[in-house]
Formats: C-alpha cells, sequence, structure tokens
C-alpha cells in the first residue's frame, strides 16, 4: 500500500486520493546564506525555525538571535522539531524580519506521534493531537494497527519520514484511551508531553521494599525503628499540625507554634524526609530526576515518587509516626529571624486540618469547628498573629503579591467539565505560604554562608526594555510608575499593585505586570529572587513534588552528620548543576502541561455553553480583536470583524479599538457584555461575540 499523502475531505473506504506534490529543489549554496536551527510549525501551516546559538563559540546579536519565517511551501517536508539547515531568502530593504527555504533535514526530532486514529479497511492513519504538526498524518498500515479503532487516542512511531510528496508512515505501538472513555483526553495530553503516571518496575520494587507495608490492601506500615530514631530530636510530645486543602494525600510539611516568655514566636516547619527512603542514584532517585516535579492536572496527579512514599510513609499523617527534617525559628515582633536550628527529627501530626476549616475558625468564628479542635485552637491564633508579622515584612520590603484568581475546575464521572470557578485563597493559605517562604529564606541563608553545594530558586530583575514597555502601558490607565528602570526596586511595583487593586483593570495589570518579569529557575548561584524581594532563597519545604527541595535535605543532613569532604563535596557540585538544570526544565514542561489541560477544559465546558451571555473585563488587545476574562478565569476573543455596529481601528500604542464613526472604544480594562459564539476544542479555541444592550 502507498502512503503518499491523501486527500482529507476525501477519506472514504477505499485507497486514499494523493496530493499533487513537486518533488523538493535543492538550493544551490552558492554567496547564499545558511542557517541551522529547531523547526517549530505552526497550525496554520508555516514555521519558524530557532537558529542555533553558541555563544561561548561564536558570539551573536540580537538580529542572529530572530527566528526565520518559513512559508508552507518552503519547509520542504520537514516536521515540527526537526533539525534543519535553512537557506536564507534575499532581504527586503524594509523588512525586520527573516525569511527561508528549508534545504536539509539533518536530523528528525520526532520519533513517536500521539493523536486520534481513524481507520478505513485497508489502511488507517492517525492525526496527530499536537496542532504544530499541521497536515501530517500518518498513514498506518493494516497490519500495525494494534487493535485500535476509529476515534481512539494512540502512539505511533514514526518508521518512515515524509519525502518526496509521500506522507510519514508509522506503527501504533500504544492505545492510550479508547474512544469516549472518561479522561481520555487529558491521558493522551499526558503521553503527549511523554509524562507517565505509572513507574517502572525497578521502580516500584525500591518504593515498596523502602515503604514498610505490612499489609497493602490496609496500607498498614511497620513503626519507625529504633535505629531510625537515632541522631534525631523526638518532638512527639509537641502539639504538630498540618493543613492543607481537603483532596490533598501527599502531605510533605507540618507545623508548630510557641509564644515565648521574651514576646518573641518560635515556629517549627517540619518537612517530610523523604531523602532517608529515597536513596542517591538508586531507582526512585533517577526516576524523581529525570521527572524533576509532580504534575497537578484538575482532578489527577503524575506524581514524581511512587504513592507508597508519598501518600504513605512519607506523608505526615496525623497519630502515626513520621521521620523529618526541621527548621525552629525564633522570631520577633519585626518579623526578624533573632535565631534558628535546622535538625533531623521525628513528629507525630496531632491533627490533619484543612484549609476551609482552618479558615472558618479565623473568618467566622465556626462555633462548632472551635470546639471540635479547642486543643489547637489557640496555636491557630497565634499561627495568625505571626503571619501577619510576616506579611507585613514581605510587604515593606516590596515582596510581589499578585492576587490572581485561578480556576478550580470540577469534572463528572464521564470526565466533563461541570463548574469552572475560582479557586478561594483564603486566610489559612497565607498562614501556610508566609510560614514555607521564611523556611525558605532561613535554610537558603544558612547554607550559603556555610558555602556548601546547593540548589537555589533564582528569579533575575526584569529587563529593562520590559519594564519601559510596561511603564508605557500603566500610564495609558494614568499611572505614574516612579523609579529608574534600568535598576527597578520591587517596592516601585508592590506599590503599583496597591494603586490598582479593587479596579476594573486590577487582573490586567497584573497580567501585564507578571509577563514582565523573567521566569525564576533552580541554580547553584545564590544571586536573589527579586519578586520576593530577597537575597536568599531555595525550595525546601516539598521534597515529595520537587526534586531540588529532595537533593538539598541530602546535603543538610550530610552537614548535620558530619561534613562533607572535598571529594564529595566536588561530586555534589556536578550533581547540584544537573539537578538544577534538568528540574528547571522539568518545571517548565510541566507548566506547559498543566495550562494546556485547564484550557481543554474550559473550552470544553464553554462549548456546552454556546449562545449564552456573560460579563466580563477586557484583558488584551491584539490587531485581529481583544481578550474577555469573565468572572469564572476563562477568556475568550472578539475578533474585530464581529464588531458589525462600525469600523474599528487598532491603534497600539493606546491598547483600544476605536470605531471611525462612532469614536466608541473597547480599550483595556473595560466591563462588556459578551455571549458565547464558538468554542473549538481541538484548537482551545472561545470566540465571543458583543452582546449589544
Amino acid at each position: 500500500m502507498s502512503k503518499k499523502i491523501f486527500d482529507k475531505k476525501k477519506r472514504e473506504d477505499t485507497k486514499p486520493e494523493f496530493m499533487k506534490v513537486d518533488k523538493r529543489k535543492k538550493v544551490s549554496h552558492a554567496n547564499i546564506e545558511t542557517i541551522k536551527g529547531i523547526l517549530s510549525k505552526h497550525k496554520k501551516g508555516f514555521g519558524f525555525v530557532t537558529p542555533e546559538v553558541n555563544e561561548e563559540e561564536n558570539p551573536v546579536d540580537e538580529k542572529e538571535r530572530q527566528d526565520i519565517f518559513i512559508a508552507g511551501k518552503n519547509l520542504n517536508g520537514a516536521m515540527n522539531g526537526d533539525y534543519v539547515l535553512v537557506a536564507l531568502l534575499p532581504k527586503d530593504r524594509d523588512s525586520k524580519s527573516r525569511e527561508g527555504i528549508i534545504d536539509k533535514i539533518i536530523t528528525h526530532g520526532v520519533k513517536e506521534i500521539v493523536g486520534t486514529f481513524e481507520k478505513n479497511k485497508r489502511f488507517g492513519f492517525v492525526v496527530p493531537d499536537d496542532k504544530h504538526f499541521y497536515n501530517e498524518d500518518v498513514f498506518v498500515k493494516k497490519s500495525d494497527w494494534k487493535n485500535a479503532e476509529t476515534g481512539d487516542k494512540v502512539v505511533v512511531q514514526i518508521i518512515k519520514y515524509p519525502e518526496e510528496g509521500n506522507s510519514a508512515e508509522g506503527k501504533i505501538t500504544e492505545v492510550i484511551s479508547r474512544f469516549g472513555e472518561a479522561g481520555g483526553d487529558i491521558k493522551a495530553l499526558i503521553r503527549q508531553y511523554n509524562l507517565f503516571q505509572t513507574f517502572p518496575s525497578r521502580v516500584n520494587a525500591e518504593a515498596k521494599a523502602v515503604s514498610k507495608v505490612k499489609e497493602q490492601k490496609d496500607a498498614e506500615f511497620e513503626p519507625i525503628t529504633d535505629e531510625e530514631r537515632k541522631g534525631r530530636v523526638d518532638l512527639r510530645n509537641k502539639t504538630i499540625i498540618t493543613i492543607d486543602g481537603a483532596d490533598a494525600k501527599d502531605l510533605d510539611d507540618a507545623i508548630s507554634i510557641e509564644k515565648l516568655e521574651n514576646g518573641n514566636y518560635l515556629l517549627g516547619v517540619h518537612i517530610a524526609d523523604v531523602s532517608h527512603y529515597v536513596t542517591e542514584d538508586g531507582a526512585m532517585d533517577k526516576e524523581a530526576l529525570k521527572r524533576g516535579t509532580s504534575v497537578y492536572l484538575v482532578d489527577q496527579v503524575i506524581p514524581m515518587l511512587p504513592k507508597a512514599l508519598s501518600n504513605g510513609i512519607c506523608s505526615l499523617n496525623p497519630d502515626v509516626d513520621r521521620l523529618t527534617l526541621s527548621v525552629s525559628m525564633e522570631i520577633d515582633s519585626t518579623g526578624e529571624v533573632v535565631s534558628h536550628d535546622i535538625f533531623k527529627s521525628i513528629i507525630h501530626s496531632a491533627h490533619r486540618m484543612v484549609y476551609d476549616d482552618v479558615s472558618d475558625m479565623l473568618e467566622k468564628n465556626a462555633v462548632d469547628l472551635i470546639s471540635k479542635y479547642d486543643d489547637i485552637y489557640k496555636d491557630i491564633l497565634t499561627m495568625k498573629s505571626l503571619a501577619d508579622i510576616l506579611h507585613k515584612k514581605r510587604d515593606l520590603r516590596g515582596s510581589l503579591d499578585f492576587d490572581f484568581d485561578e480556576a478550580y475546575i470540577t469534572l463528572d464521572d464521564a470526565g466533563i467539565p461541570v463548574t469552572v470557578e475560582t479557586a478561594e485563597r483564603r486566610i489559612a493559605n497565607r498562614i501556610i505560604e508566609e510560614f514555607m517562604l521564611i523556611a525558605n529564606e532561613t535554610v537558603a541563608e544558612h547554607f550559603f554562608w556555610m558555602e556548601a553545594p546547593f540548589v537555589y530558586r533564582v528569579h533575575e530583575k526584569p529587563a529593562t526594555d520590559r519594564i519601559d514597555e510596561f511603564k508605557s502601558f500603566v500610564r495609558g490607565f494614568g499611572i505614574v510608575m516612579k523609579g529608574n528602570t534600568e535598576n527597578i526596586h520591587p517596592r516601585v511595583l508592590s506599590d503599583l499593585l496597591k494603586e490598582v487593586k479593587g479596579q476594573s483593570y486590577e487582573n490586567v495589570v497584573n497580567t501585564v505586570m507578571l509577563r514582565s518579569m523573567k521566569k525564576a529557575f533552580y541554580d547553584v548561584s545564590c544571586d536573589g529572587h527579586f519578586g520576593l524581594g530577597v537575597k536568599y532563597y531555595c525550595h525546601f519545604t516539598s521534597p515529595i513534588r520537587r526534586y531540588p527541595d529532595l537533593i538539598i535535605h541530602r546535603i543538610i543532613k550530610e552537614i548535620i552528620d558530619g561534613g562533607i569532604s572535598d571529594k564529595r563535596n566536588k561530586q555534589l557540585r556536578k550533581k547540584t548543576e544537573t539537578a538544577s538544570e534538568l528540574s528547571s526544565k522539568a518545571e517548565r514542561h510541566a507548566q506547559e502541561l498543566e495550562r494546556e489541560v485547564e484550557k481543554l477544559k474550559k473550552t470544553e465546558y464553554m462549548s456546552y455553553h454556546i449562545g449564552e451571555c456573560f460579563e466580563g473585563v477586557i484583558s488584551g488587545i491584539t490587531n485581529y480583536g481583544f481578550y474577555v476574562e469573565l468572572p469564572n478565569t476563562i477568556e475568550g476573543l472578539v475578533r474585530v470583524e464581529s464588531l458589525n455596529d462600525d469600523y474599528y481601528d487598532f491603534e497600539q500604542t493606546k491598547y483600544r479599538f476605536i470605531g471611525q464613526r462612532t469614536n466608541k472604544i473597547y480599550t483595556l480594562g473595560d466591563k462588556v457584555r459578551i455571549r458565547v459564539s464558538r468554542a473549538n476544542v481541538d484548537d482551545r479555541e472561545i470566540d465571543f461575540v458583543i452582546e449589544e444592550e
């Protein structure tokens, strides 16, 4: 069976209709500049090549970094992710962009594709879910179907790449989910991002061996042994609690509080000692390094560690002994940590508290809950008092507190979104946030001065040009931003956030400011955290779900137990460099998937509300229309061509559209009433139209 590219409009139970494609033309390299890079295709058929840059060998200017535009007719069979050689086309004098033709595919960037299977009697094909693989259906012989049926989500391995007008050919290696299966869409996205909810057998075997499970069905655990207690401070008689979300199962942080006779507070932050069970360079450790982080996707989790650890022996469940690494901090009335201690410990959590219950006690004076937890109610009041002090201190130094609404999506048993609401960020959430922040800061500073190998959390100052753009942007709202943009202080931005609080454009300004920031990352150098306004910062409090926390726990314990030799120091510096790089990449990858799943379910939700009207706020302006965000965080596009009451001009510098005849204006922060006109789940696109009053 031939596998040439076929007409999608004529998919029948016959041989496919082939498209006529000219044989690719080689480009003469005489006097033509060529550049190597990675191709990224767009769903509309064109692509961009990101040039390969090696500044150590050959420093390049900003112009040479610019992506090269590749028209669809000039792709010459290259697929998304391919490493290619591009021949640059002659540049127009007034053009700021570069354009080229793909002359050669050096190496293919993809070996397998996730998509939807469609079959006929004698052949089948997989339509990629990733829209970067535009018009690149993969031809599959009947012998390579692997029992897949039409509509199933599958993985297809590429066995022949497209060339000379032929489409790619592959064989199905995995059926991810059957057509109509609940949660199948999310499973397919997880697989598309090359992530896995299950673990290799050797990892599961190691997890089972160290998790001390006596009876799997009852999840009973062997008690902590006398040997494991050695060298640890026994805190089991201390009142220690956890506060988490109601659905959380991986409880990795617990807290304790005391009011001292001198008026200071003694805050204890006790973190699960995951490194006790995850042996360095063991199967679990290597898998955790590879994963880098746990990923949270609406109704499911892709854990960094097997559940036997994350939900079992490492989870700080109530009424059981658990091994921990503790930070004890004496904090004065100004929020200053006047002394601290970091040590190995063993705890026995008194209560597994949830955010809503603690918040109800503090915000609503819920008598039934106060009575139920009368043994810890005084501690909870003390925690609030200290959290307020810590928050005030952060506020004074200019720590940025972006108060974004986050979506809380509820799915039914079939995986269909039934509600999209804003998640509440209540007082209990803020208490835990403040306590974890101060613990992370204290640990980072302690080990910075010890000059130990470490992994820090770094957030660099924003680039001057981005701050200049933001300054110009807020001027449109009548806001004058103070300070030198070349050396902006976070307090300037913090004050601006307070200025817009409560305004209709608050969320817009918050969003644009956040986009002006650089992304935080992990590094072995302690270069400060701009957003928090601190010099020393790390991630210490979540070793169950973040690898940087896990590796620094291992280092901290080695130092506590007697120090690190020169040889070990060199070894750990190499390991921390690797962990920093891989964890930063894994975090970005996880965030992309989390956003994609959220967009998928939001679009699906709106597909059940076509024709309905909602109030929203204009959250973004482009030359082709403006975006409107609803109170539940769902965002849709009002296309300029749908504004049929006038012809509207786009004024980019003023972030608005203005009618030529009516002078009617649509600008950022405006409240508008819209009607849902379209929701394309495959493309994650939602269209609104203005509902005239």
